[in-house]
């Protein structure tokens, strides 16, 4: 007759699933913990299981003891909710977005999906904040945009005219902090003309290798960056526009609000310090139209661009006339620099790309400081008298 080959004892896969299930969770922890009692009764439904073709193994017939000495420390019934039967699925502590989608799976419980906010700086500069805000601020030298526990980072803004307190950033350090086992603490740092497609230490991921969580996906002719961070579920584009550095990001809400009240100046969370602020409740005061502006007279000659013929260059590119083609005009008029117009147009591209609510990509002025809102009306006509530009003043 044929020989029937027995099963091997499927103990040690019981046995990893749990781990899996656990690794996340308060070990130490003493008392009723229905998410580690929902794992001890899959770990026992997972020997029960494997009854018969573990009969003869002492790891098994130990393991059995130890889930039954488990379940009466955390006070667990026998009977009650399981872990998903499948943890490897559903929990990668190394994926932000898997974790939280483990949360769903567990027990059968959904969970309301995680809430990502955007932040980004362009131009002159020009801030949207986490709470989608719009300013336009002087803020020079060194300030942080995000000062949290996993993420830090700092633009240097110098001035762009002189005679002017108008300014644009060149240069960003980001500091991704180490995390767990996924991955050492990260430096990234661009400068106008050398915007690297590698980490300070020359490597180009956090973690394991190509699968790591935390990654320079690429470089665009030195123009263009991103880079993903799995493990906290955020990404970072960072672009170079003429001689100045726009920066983009999107992060969950629990992380991007997980700092201490020392830790209250940052420009993506607070926006600037009311003395650093330029517009006025959301509007840009332009400067004056036809006229040069009071660069001094040792700045070298610029085109200088009228109120028109700023408009129709912003409007090649733009056709939108929301608060990134008014910061595009802005920037023309007081600069007279035409990269302002590819860096407003690349920050809008940004927002479409990391922006979670299409709604939400235009921002228009209002009464209201600015905020977003699909009722908001369109900028103030261009053909109203515009404000002499208060960092000239």
């Amino acid at each position: 007759g044929h020989c029937q080959r027995r099963a091997p004892c499927g103990i040690q896969k019981c046995t990893k699933d749990f781990v899996s299930r656990t690794s996340h969770l308060n070990a130490d922890l003493e008392g009723l913990d229905p998410e580690y009692c929902k794992a001890l009764r899959a770990y026992s439904a997972c020997t029960s299981h494997n009854s018969k073709v573990c009969r003869g193994n002492l790891v098994y017939h130990s393991t059995v003891l130890g889930i039954s000495d488990l379940m009466a420390q955390r006070n667990c019934t026998k009977d009650g909710p399981t872990s998903s039967t499948n943890p490897e699925m559903t929990h990668d502590r190394c994926n932000y977005s898997g974790l939280t989608e483990a949360g769903e799976h567990q027990g059968g419980e959904k969970t309301p999906p995680p809430t990502y906010l955007f932040c980004g700086l362009f131009g002159d500069p020009h801030l949207r904040t986490f709470k989608d805000h719009f300013q336009t601020c002087k803020v020079e030298g060194a300030w942080p945009l995000i000062d949290n526990n996993y993420l830090s980072v700092q633009v240097t803004n110098v001035p762009v005219v002189p005679g002017s307190s108008a300014t644009a950033t060149n240069k960003i350090t980001i500091i991704f902090k180490s995390y767990q086992d996924c991955t050492d603490q990260k430096v990234y740092q661009a400068v106008t003309d050398d915007l690297p497609a590698a980490f300070v230490d020359g490597t180009t991921s956090g973690g394991d290798g190509n699968a790591g969580s935390l990654r320079i996906m690429g470089n665009v002719s030195g123009r263009f960056v991103e880079m993903q961070a799995r493990h906290i579920g955020t990404t970072v584009h960072v672009r170079q526009l003429g001689q100045y550095l726009t920066l983009a990001i999107r992060m969950p809400r629990e992380l991007a609000m997980a700092f201490e009240d020392s830790q209250d100046l940052q420009l993506c969370v607070n926006g600037c310090p009311s003395g650093e602020r330029i517009d006025v409740r959301g509007h840009l005061p332009l400067p004056v139209v036809g006229k040069s502006l009071p660069w001094g007279s040792a700045a070298p000659p610029r085109p200088v661009y009228t109120l028109e013929t700023a408009t129709t260059k912003c409007q090649e590119k733009m056709l939108v006339r929301d608060l990134y083609f008014d910061s595009c005009v802005f920037d023309l008029l007081t600069t007279g620099d035409a990269n302002f117009t590819g860096a407003a147009h690349g920050a809008l591209q940004d927002v479409e790309a990391l922006h979670p609510r299409k709604e939400h990509w235009h921002i228009f002025p209002r009464s209201g400081g600015g905020t977003v809102g699909r009722d908001s009306k369109f900028f103030v006509s261009f053909g109203l008298v515009c404000l002499i530009l208060h960092s000239f003043l």
